[in-house]
């Protein structure tokens, strides 16, 4: 089985369901699955060959759907292009994965047709208005690589994430421990070119549910959606839900119809967790999973613990292993290593990264986290972004979790900022909710009743916003830049909510 002999199974079994809507838009399965054909056959008109490489510049849509789909189904690879990046970020994609086509949205060509280099990779912005040649598809190993999903590269240049159909008929196959059943309604408010918004639609396709495609992500939208859908799951990196939280707090819809709620992609607050459960009237579920492999563990329905990622999901292996390799003890905390049928093959035209990436069919993830006695894992940051106090760790992750779980903070992000003496301090930048002020030395005392002393913030920097990652995480790089260079009289200063 692969995701795409799914599609085809639904379209004869349920042909007149809806198998994606948007705000304007539904296609059913036999809808989709006879224009996945179309597409498929078009792509290998154009003289595309198994295994090339054809990039997706393209905002959620249905057409976006169809395009990886009919890439899949033609046995070619695709590669998703964050809609942010800029023309010499897109240009080292093109580069490093040899693309050959790139369909980019109208609204986006610019920046493509900006980022080729010669002749290379062809830019396309529509589809085909015609039939094409009604010959054979090709035979598609499931075992060769599918899609190549490149990281944010907040630390150097991004790297490729190669998964196969068959990785991805197996992420789509872990999701379904969420559970997801064929008469869900699943709101996606990532973008597809996210591993998150990728395995859920894909999950969707794969039992026959309906998915709910968010073009771009807003709020109000969202939430707009879910009423008019009735959608009964949501899924989201943290803080999209943090503003889906406000603003239904703000003004609320009818969301009675939800029944499931997931977030994933980076650390959720257990601020946010609560004030989700207060505002919504159901939990929010954390799991955990990497553009590497995804899910990794979730949160099941019948045991909630705020702070936890869950036990590990069905079928999935972890082990928490020191510095030498060695397997810690339950309550120890330790790198999170991973054996899946879901982990990647591997990251594209990179050996070097590939050979460092597992460790005897162990996928390390770079991750921390400890297990309890009960099974469930506690995540405790990166291994790169341990701030070192005068030899103690302190995890950026503890100490945002603490600011927020003062009411007037909205969003935190820590970093460890240089010292003379201790080699490194924790230092933040807070964005607090509208309305409401602190100063800093109110929150710093909040902050020492939940920690010990020395993971008490050096320093907390009031921000109008903090800067997120292509993928909607907290850009701790940036972040750090922005901190280091604020003026000192903001120290004692009361600062209004922004």
């Amino acid at each position: 089985m692969t995701v795409d002999s799914a599609l085809q199974n639904h379209a004869e079994w349920q042909p007149s369901k809806a198998a994606v809507r948007t705000a304007d838009r539904s296609i059913t399965y036999a809808e989709l699955n006879a224009s996945v054909t179309c597409l498929a056959r078009y792509l290998l008109d154009r003289g595309l060959r198994p295994g090339d490489r054809v990039a997706v510049h393209w905002s959620n849509s249905i057409e976006t759907v169809q395009l990886l789909l009919a890439v899949f189904r033609a046995g070619l690879v695709a590669v998703p292009i964050n809609l942010r990046l800029t023309a010499p970020e897109i240009a080292y994609i093109f580069e490093h994965s040899s693309t050959r086509v790139c369909f980019s949205e109208p609204v986006l060509a610019a920046v493509a047709e900006e980022a080729r280099s010669g002749s290379d990779p062809e830019i396309l912005t529509q589809f085909p208005a015609t039939k094409t040649s009604p010959g054979p598809l090709p035979e598609v190993d499931p075992a060769q690589p599918a899609v190549i999903l490149y990281t944010s590269g907040t630390t150097a240049r991004p790297k490729g994430v190669a998964h196969t159909q068959r990785s991805l008929f197996e992420t789509a196959l872990l999701w379904t421990s969420v559970p997801i059943d064929p008469d869900d309604t699943v709101l996606a408010m990532a973008q597809l070119m996210h591993a998150l918004g990728l395995g859920l639609v894909l999950t969707a396709l794969q039992l026959g549910a309906t998915a709910i495609l968010l073009r771009t992500f807003d709020p109000a939208a969202a939430l707009d959606l879910i009423e008019r859908f009735r959608c009964t799951q949501i899924f989201g990196l943290p803080a999209m839900l943090q503003f889906v939280v406000e603003e239904q707090a703000r003004r609320p819809r009818d969301v009675s119809s939800m029944r499931f709620a997931g977030a994933g992609g980076d650390s959720v607050p257990a601020a946010l967790q609560q004030r989700f459960q207060d505002v919504f009237a159901i939990p929010l579920r954390e799991g955990y999973g990497l553009t590497e492999s995804s899910p990794v563990a979730f949160i099941p329905s019948m045991d909630v613990r705020a702070g936890s990622i869950g036990p590990a999901a069905p079928g999935v292996s972890i082990r928490l292993v020191d510095l030498l390799g060695h397997d810690v003890a339950a309550g120890e905390t330790g790198e999170i290593l991973v054996r899946s049928p879901a982990n990647c093959v591997g990251y594209w035209n990179d050996p070097v990264a590939t050979t460092c990436l597992f460790d005897d069919r162990w996928l390390r993830t770079g991750d921390l986290a400890l297990c309890d006695e009960d099974g469930y894992y506690w995540f405790k940051g990166r291994i790169k972004q341990l701030i070192i106090r005068g030899g103690s760790n302190i995890s950026p992750q503890e100490v945002e979790e603490a600011l927020h779980q003062h009411p007037a903070v909205l969003e935190a992000g820590v970093i460890g900022a240089p010292h003379q003496v201790y080699g490194e301090v924790p230092v933040a930048g807070v964005v607090l909710r509208a309305g409401h002020s602190l100063s800093e030395e109110q929150l710093r005392v909040h902050v020492g009743t939940h920690l010990a002393d020395y993971k008490v913030p050096d320093r907390i920097f009031f921000l109008a916003e903090l800067p997120k990652s292509l993928t909607g995480k907290v850009d701790r790089r940036r972040l750090r830049d922005i901190l280091i260079a604020q003026p000192d009289f903001l120290k004692q200063h009361v600062i209004s909510g922004v």
